[in-house]
């Protein structure tokens, strides 16, 4: 639950959901981020490393340039994200159909 937690609350910043969206397409380097989203270098330093310290993103080194560092996605939180959110569905969906159930049964 406490990954979890760490996704829901580093996704809960538009501007860290538009990184996500950014690096969905492909890893990016910092100013670039920066440059998409019209942050200011600190403050999209700040971002990414809420979005590394959530495990939502990784951080590489360029390999020709080892001062520039390249982000990109993890899945492994996402996959975790979408169990939890297909699990949810399916107890709403449980308790929604169980519900209607209930009414039709009191219709009769």
């Amino acid at each position: 639950a406490s990954n979890l937690d760490r996704t829901l609350a580093a996704l809960a910043d538009p501007y860290r959901r538009r990184v996500v969206d950014l690096l969905r397409e492909r890893p990016r380097r910092a100013g670039e981020l920066a440059e998409a989203t019209k942050l200011a270098f600190p403050l999209m330093s700040r971002h990414l490393k809420t979005l590394r310290a959530s495990g939502l993103v990784e951080e590489d080194r360029d390999e020709f340039d080892s001062r520039v560092r390249i982000y990109r996605l993890r899945p492994e939180p996402m996959a975790d994200l979408k169990v939890w959110l297909e699990e949810t569905q399916a107890l709403w969906s449980r308790q929604l159909a169980a519900f209607k159930a209930h009414l039709e049964k009191g219709r009769k």
